[in-house]
């Protein structure tokens, strides 16, 4: 039997066919079909994958296990092998690592990496088949005497192979305009506050334990990369602390800090701190435990903090909190105790509460009286509720609760048809505050508040217009709503934001459409609406800073007929021509992704573009530009290739 160091010392030697018999000679097939079987079992056993890649993740485990007939067939087989089948086994043996890698990635790496980066992971997973389909193409299998049923059982798997496509479906493109926003500048408004709470949600970072996970596991890639992929790393990064500081957690330079417990529990040396000691928030061992309304224990002053802060939910669990009573853990504190006197460790003298504070009824009955006053026959009374509840459901979400909990959400919906063009603007940016809260989005929805947000976009002031785009963003998070908003035409009044409005209400319009049109059906009714030409004139705008958000509805409206119809023309091929000329590394990369959309679909695009200059320019896309970039640029190289040679 080869060793380890002998084989792979061979497998660099494969390449091109070469020095087949000296292979054979060495390397035994049958230890090699067991060496593979054996990382099919690994990762067999991996567990759950991250939801981003979930489906491609069982795709390829799906794939290794039908070669497990195979590899068992090889490794009982009685006889020498051939030496195609060892060199084939070789070649196989790297894709297995390669899938071995990218699996264990995919179940305990990074979630906001395998999220920013979705694309590229997905051409690694399709580069993994290429790999595998390769590396069998020249098993010898009548010279090894493999049965019919698995040679079958395998050409089948490489047909399917061959036949996969790299894909995006819409929830990638939903999550990419989410990180858009909540990678921009601003953030000056509850609606980015709502992006980075769908975002957190939707990559399941919500709670103080799925963050201290991601932080360890971001701390593995960053000290991966030593310094490579700069760019992208620092993206990870901020939005890792944009999600920590929404939670309350202290954020952390994670390239210049590699250490993942506390300082301060270095005084410890090597001794082993039970887990259970240990603050969930802090990481630092308890002195004074509380336990909370979901019965997880905190170090009290970091959950009053995490409390007073505004929040309302547990740290550990994300559930909400029904109450602020904080219990001693009487037991914890004296096991603690115990632990450390047994270990001769002095803890630092900290004051430890006498009493705890039970939640405000006060606050309770104000915010009732508010409610109440929402329904008043007194206009005044009526305004002055509505204004101070706008004001309460942006301050925190334990506000946003308390409305809905005294509920505030009927009567809010009802003032949204009240003939007092402020109390409409106050209702309509208040029900945006709630619906930030997933809770309330849905009890919004059932009071049917669509087509009265819809007639306050037409007709409200200039506030409530914005706030209108921005509160129909929220709910069509809902599904049910795309369907809705579209059903009860509010893309037109939209379409006419983006035309007319200011460049807030223009944004708050590319932000609602671009989520609107994820739904198939929506993409008709825009086009319709007249969505292409503000859209084309936005991208001319400089002043507006929105190209990316821009070219990536334009990128969905080019998947539909009458989109590719609107848009195949001339001059707006010159533009995106042009952005691929002069733009930014990310227009460049939106823009190539939009010509190559529309060029897949009709080849005398693809040579307008050639005839505006844009080889020249796509080429350094394929060498310097982002990894996105570079892949549709190749792409695009590839049918401008064969669309020259139908027209020679």
């Amino acid at each position: 039997m080869v060793t380890v160091g002998a084989r792979k010392a061979l497998e660099g030697e494969i390449v091109e066919g070469k020095n087949k018999s000296n292979i054979a000679k060495i390397v035994n097939a049958m230890d090699l079909a067991e060496e593979l079987i054996g990382v099919i079992e690994t990762v067999k056993s991996l567990g759950e994958y991250q939801k981003t890649h979930k489906t491609e993740s069982h795709r390829l485990l799906r794939r290794l296990k039908l070669l497990l007939p195979l590899l068992e067939e090889i490794r009982d087989l009685n006889s020498s092998c051939p030496e195609d089948c060892t060199a084939c086994l070789l070649k196989l043996k790297k894709a297995f690592q390669t899938a071995k890698k990218l699996l264990k990635i995919s179940h305990g790496g990074s979630k906001i990496y395998l999220a920013l980066e979705s694309e590229s992971v997905m051409v690694r997973f399709h580069s993994v088949y290429e790999k595998m389909n390769s590396a069998l193409e020249g098993m010898p299998y009548d010279q090894l005497g493999i049965s019919e049923e698995v040679k079958e059982q395998v050409e089948l798997m490489r047909n399917q192979i061959k036949r996969a496509k790299v894909r995006n479906d819409s929830q990638d493109l939903e999550l990419t305009m989410d990180m858009m926003v909540v990678l921009s500048a601003e953030n000056d408004r509850n609606a980015d506050s709502a992006s980075i709470e769908r975002l957190a949600n939707k990559l399941g970072l919500h709670t103080v334990e799925d963050l201290k996970a991601e932080t360890i596991a971001v701390r593995k890639l960053v000290k991966e990369r030593r310094g490579n992929n700069a760019e992208a790393t620092q993206q990870i990064m901020n939005l890792l602390n944009k999600f920590k500081q929404f939670v309350g957690m202290e954020e952390t330079n994670l390239s210049d800090d590699p250490a993942v417990m506390p300082k301060a529990n270095e005084k410890f040396g090597s001794l082993a701190i039970p887990h259970e000691f240990l603050c969930p928030i802090t990481l630092e061992i308890m002195q004074d435990p509380v336990i909370v309304a979901t019965g997880q224990t905190y170090e009290r002053e970091s959950i009053q903090q995490w409390m007073d802060s505004g929040h309302c939910t547990c740290p550990k669990t994300g559930q909400l909190l029904t109450h602020t009573l904080l219990a001693p853990n009487f037991a914890l504190r004296n096991l603690i105790n115990q632990w450390c006197e047994k270990n001769n460790i002095q803890l630092p003298k900290k004051e430890v509460a006498s009493s705890c504070e039970g939640p405000s009824v006060d606050a309770d009955e104000k915010m009732l009286s508010l409610v109440n006053n929402l329904s008043s026959s007194q206009l005044e009374a009526q305004r002055k509720a509505v204004t101070k509840i706008r004001m309460l459901s942006k301050e925190s979400p334990e506000n946003r609760v308390m409305v809905a909990k005294c509920g505030g959400i009927p009567p809010l919906v009802q003032l949204l048809s009240y003939p007092d063009s402020k109390i409409q603007e106050h209702a309509v940016t208040a029900l945006l505050n709630l619906s930030i809260d997933e809770s309330n989005k849905k009890l919004i929805s059932k009071e049917n508040p669509i087509p009265a947000i819809i007639e306050v976009l037409q007709n409200g002031t200039t506030g409530a217009k914005e706030n209108s785009a921005a509160a129909l963003f929220s709910l069509s998070m809902l599904d049910e709503n795309k369907v809705k908003i579209g059903f009860e035409n509010g893309i037109p009044p939209l379409v006419e934001l983006l035309r007319k409005g200011t460049i807030r209400g223009k944004k708050d319009a590319v932000t609602a459409l671009f989520n609107l049109t994820l739904n198939n059906s929506n993409k008709s009714r825009a086009i319709e609406a007249g969505i292409v030409t503000p859209l084309i004139q936005i991208l001319q705008d400089k002043k507006l800073d929105m190209v990316d958000e821009t070219l990536s509805i334009l990128l969905l409206l080019a998947s539909h007929p009458e989109g590719r119809q609107e848009l195949g023309q001339l001059p707006f091929i010159e533009t995106l021509v042009n952005f691929i000329k002069e733009g930014t590394p990310k227009n460049k990369e939106c823009a190539t992704a939009v010509l190559l959309e529309l060029g897949s679909n009709n080849t005398n695009l693809v040579l307008a573009a050639l005839q505006f200059g844009v080889y020249e320019h796509l080429v350094e896309v394929a060498n310097t530009g982002t990894d996105r970039g570079q892949r549709k640029a190749n792409a695009l190289l590839q049918l401008m290739s064969k669309s020259e040679q139908l027209f020679c």
